[in-house]
């Protein structure tokens, strides 16, 4: 049987429980009642026949006669007549009226008249009204049993026991007991209706889950969402955050979210937007971390129950995605050094076959003093690693097609050797990208100046335009949508975020160290300890 079953029919013969325990007592409680009004009755009629000067008179004067009372004198008598009248007005069972000796003087078999009564009578002669349930001669009654007092006063010299048999009494029980089963089957119909509008709201709620289905899905829904390396966010249609990870606080940057608004987490406004739509992923910053965001709407049915949405730290996805595309530009002057290379090999070795054996030997006597290639970047012999200078050789090549001369500042010193060449380059590729767009954007002339410096294992790295500079310092480092937007500079894409954690993890920096403006270009400046070996100041 379903939960929700179960309950119903817990709930239903709980209901049935309660209101049989209640009818009961009703029951029991209209019975006293009816008997007690029944008693009252007897008693109040007694009294007014024991009270009557009449009846005080006939009862005083047969109690004085020492000898029996004639029946038949009895049977057409006072007394007789007058407790006939009184029985008949209030239909009662019957009106008794003895003396002093308990002989009857009036009563409704006149056969029984001159005999003594079948009950005690010693209370009424002791002075004392009795009201109880007895069996006589005419069945089983309520009775009151009321002294009768001579009218000089004195003690009593007779009784009136007046009497209603059961079923006069109990006339009205048929309809108490109707009017309780009604209210019995009425609270009964309410009961089952709001147990049954209990249990289809509980489907509804529980999405017609049971609740022991209920705690296993929590079970595997807690293994599930806290093993995974994503964060989870759930929201429903109100907004309010249902399900929140531990990874999804962590990459947020928040704690209980569970059962607040999403407005209320304090994120930034690019994120909330993101989180209250639902669509493909969206790469945003939130703090140091590049967060993907992935809403989807959840439904059952045909009932929206509001959105989940993944977050996915694509942080060091898009480093690794920044160092490739260093090293790719590193290969690319690789290859360009290598084509350089062999072609000056080819000239020589054509000058030789001409036997013109001096321009050869002074051909190659050029080639080792300026190197295998010549980079056509002024300055670069200062920087002491191979790498760096193919790789800026590389950088100026395509700054050059884009109008934009590179050089290398005269303060570059640097004479040990990179180890970990893959940051490097990141960040200066970085850095040298942001001044080249800036720069091919801006006025003649198109320069960027490149200074490397070493400082023990530390580089530092400084890189000026002479484009239009910084007009929003705070929003260079803020990472943002990679575009092609030719203004979407110095850090308005992704490079300037990353670059400052590259450097950050290494216990370095990136900073602005001059926004420019007015005329004057930027200059952005990084340092990144722990990647230089080798002899430096």
């Amino acid at each position: 049987m379903r939960f929700a079953t179960r309950m119903l029919v817990v709930q239903v013969a709980t209901q049935v429980a309660v209101v049989a325990v209640c009818t009961a007592v009703f029951a029991w409680l209209g019975v006293q009642q009816l008997k007690a009004e029944a008693d009252s009755s007897a008693l109040n009629i007694a009294r007014s026949v024991a009270e009557s000067p009449e009846v005080r008179d006939l009862v005083t004067q047969y109690s004085a006669d020492p000898g029996t009372p004639d029946a038949t004198g009895l049977r057409d008598g006072v007394l007789q007549e007058y407790a006939a009248d009184v029985t008949a007005r209030t239909d009662g069972l019957f009106v008794v009226i003895t003396d002093d000796h308990g002989i009857r003087l009036a009563h409704p078999d006149p056969d029984r008249l001159g005999q003594v009564v079948s009950t005690s009578f010693a209370d009424a002669l002791a002075g004392r009204e009795v009201v109880t349930w007895e069996v006589g001669t005419l069945g089983e009654s309520a009775r009151a049993k009321v002294p009768v007092y001579p009218p000089a006063g004195g003690a009593p010299v007779g009784e009136v026991s007046v009497g209603f048999e059961r079923a006069s009494v109990f006339d009205d029980l048929p309809a108490l007991v109707a009017g309780i089963a009604v209210a019995v089957l009425l609270a009964v119909a309410i009961g089952a209706l709001v147990a049954l509008l209990m249990r289809r709201r509980l489907e509804r709620l529980t999405l017609g889950v049971q609740p022991e289905e209920l705690a296993a899905l929590v079970q595997t829904q807690t293994a599930v969402l806290e093993s995974a390396d994503e964060g989870v966010l759930a929201l429903d249609d109100a907004g309010v955050v249902r399900v929140c990870t531990a990874a999804a606080e962590r990459l947020l940057g928040t704690t209980d979210a569970v059962g607040r608004p999403l407005a209320a987490l304090a994120l930034p406004p690019a994120v909330v937007t993101a989180l209250a739509g639902a669509g493909a992923s969206t790469g945003l910053p939130i703090g140091d971390r590049v967060v993907f965001i992935d809403v989807r709407p959840v439904r059952r049915g045909s009932r929206t129950l509001g959105r989940v949405a993944v977050l996915r730290d694509r942080t060091d996805v898009a480093a690794l995605s920044g160092r490739l595309d260093s090293v790719r530009a590193m290969g690319d002057a690789l290859r360009v050094q290598r084509h350089e290379n062999a072609n000056r090999l080819h000239a020589a070795v054509g000058l030789l076959d001409a036997g013109r054996t001096d321009e050869a030997r002074a051909f190659l006597a050029d080639l080792v003093d300026r190197g295998s290639v010549d980079w056509a970047v002024p300055g670069i012999d200062l920087v002491g690693d191979a790498m760096l200078q193919s790789f800026l050789g590389a950088k100026a090549l395509a700054a050059r097609e884009r109008g934009v001369a590179l050089r290398v500042s005269d303060d570059t010193y640097l004479r040990g050797t990179v180890d970990d060449v893959e940051d490097v380059v990141a960040v200066l590729g970085n850095l040298v990208d942001n001044a080249v767009t800036a720069t091919a954007s801006g006025p003649e002339p198109r320069e960027v100046e490149i200074a490397v410096l070493g400082d023990g294992d530390a580089i530092v790295l400084t890189v000026s335009d002479t484009g239009e500079g910084i007009a929003d310092v705070d929003a260079v480092f803020t990472p943002r949508e990679r575009d092609d937007d030719p203004a979407a500079v110095h850090g308005l894409g992704i490079g300037l975020p990353l670059s400052r954690e590259f450097a950050r993890r290494r216990g370095g920096d990136v900073w602005i160290v001059e926004p420019g403006g007015d005329g004057r270009g930027a200059v952005v400046a990084a340092r990144l300890p722990g990647v230089l070996r080798g002899e430096n100041p």
